[in-house]
């Protein structure tokens, strides 16, 4: 058997854009994307800070460094410019793995960069 759990987070980053008349997807900079172990093309869940909208889309790798956080496509609809977002990406593990298992989280800073420990 296995269950879906908790894998990655990108907490509160600001949505730099939205464009409606993209096919779908989420824009992400590669360097949050990294960080946060998430893949191009990886199934993520967006929860809304702003008005609590939550949808599911894949990643597409944004420029590195750029900041870029941008939802396309329908879930265009779902933000605004400015709105925070969270990013959540899941892995299928047995019980066994995810009792050991060690998500990662990242928090950017307000503009959407990775801040040095």
């Amino acid at each position: 058997m296995l269950i879906q759990v908790f894998k990655s987070k990108i907490h509160r980053v600001r949505v730099t854009q939205a464009d409606l008349n993209y096919i779908g997807s989420i824009t992400i900079d590669e360097a949050l994307m990294e960080a946060a172990n998430i893949v191009e093309g990886e199934k993520v869940q967006i929860v809304n800070n702003n008005n609590g909208a939550r949808l599911e889309t894949y990643t597409i790798r944004g420029e590195r460094g750029s900041g870029v956080i941008c939802l396309n496509g329908a879930a265009a609809r779902l933000v605004q410019v400015g709105d925070v977002v969270i990013i959540i990406s899941y892995a299928l593990l047995t019980p066994e793995e995810a009792r050991n298992f060690q998500p990662v989280a990242v928090f950017p800073d307000e503009n959407n960069r990775l801040v040095s420990a």
